[in-house]
C-alpha cells in the first residue's frame, strides 16, 4: 500500500501534467484522481481544495525557482552596477534551465503552468505568488526599474505585463514554433535556445523610451 507521502506526490504530478495540457478550468479532481489512482477523499486530506492543489502544484517550481532567480540578480547587479535589462532578464535563464532537474521537461511545464494562471484569471494564483514570494518579486521589479529609469511606474507596470503576455504565449507554442523554425529555415532549437531568443526583443521592448520621450 502506498504511504501517505506516495499518495500526495502522485496527486501532485498528476495533477501537474493535467494543468499544464488541459488547463486548471478544463481539469476536474475526479479526471486527477482517475490518473493518479486515488480516491476523492485523498485529495481533499492533502490538499483541502482545487484552488490548494493548484497553489500546491505551482509551489514546486516557486519554491526552488524564485530563490535562485534572486539570487542570480543580486550577483549581476553587485558585478554590473550598470546591469542593462538585457543582462537582468538573462539571468533568469540558468535558474528557469534548472528546472528541467527537478521534473522532466520542468521549465517549459512551469512556464505554461504560469501562463495558465493568467490566461484563466486565476486571481488566488496572483495573491498566492504575491504572498508567498513578494520579497522575491520586488527585488526583480527593483533591477528592472533601476535598468530603465526613465519609464515612469505606470508604464513600467504595463510593460512587464506585455513582457509575461509574451513569455505565456512563446512557451505554449514552443513546439509549433520550434518546428516552423526547422521547416522554413533549418534551425535547430531547444528549450534554452528558445528562451535566449525571446530575452532580446523583451529587454527592448520594455526599455524603448516612451513616444513623447522620442520625439
Amino acid at each position: 500500500m502506498a504511504n501517505r507521502s506516495d499518495t500526495k506526490t502522485r496527486i501532485l504530478d498528476a495533477a501537474e501534467k493535467l494543468f499544464a495540457e488541459r488547463g486548471f478550468s478544463e481539469t476536474s479532481l475526479r479526471l486527477i484522481t482517475s490518473k493518479a489512482e486515488v480516491n476523492l477523499a485523498s485529495v481533499n486530506y492533502h490538499f483541502g481544495s482545487k484552488k490548494e492543489l493548484i497553489r500546491a502544484v505551482l509551489a514546486r517550481y516557486l519554491d526552488v525557482f524564485m530563490p535562485a532567480a534572486a539570487e542570480a540578480i543580486e550577483v549581476v547587479r553587485r558585478d554590473n552596477t550598470d546591469a542593462s535589462l538585457n543582462d537582468i532578464f538573462s539571468t533568469l535563464v540558468a535558474p528557469l534551465l534548472e528546472l528541467n532537474q527537478l521534473r522532466n521537461e520542468g521549465t517549459t511545464t512551469f512556464l505554461q503552468l504560469l501562463g495558465r494562471g493568467y490566461i484563466e484569471s486565476q486571481g488566488h494564483l496572483r495573491w498566492f505568488i504575491t504572498t508567498h514570494y513578494g520579497e522575491y518579486l520586488g527585488l526583480f521589479v527593483k533591477a528592472v526599474a533601476e535598468s530603465a529609469p526613465h519609464i515612469p511606474p505606470a508604464e513600467m507596470f504595463w510593460r512587464l505585463h506585455f513582457t509575461l503576455g509574451t513569455v505565456v504565449f512563446t512557451m505554449a507554442s514552443a513546439d509549433a514554433l520550434t518546428e516552423i523554425a526547422e521547416a522554413d529555415f533549418g534551425e535547430q532549437n531547444d528549450i534554452e535556445a528558445v528562451i535566449k531568443k525571446v530575452i532580446p526583443y523583451l529587454s527592448a521592448g520594455v526599455s524603448v523610451p516612451l513616444i513623447q520621450d522620442a520625439k
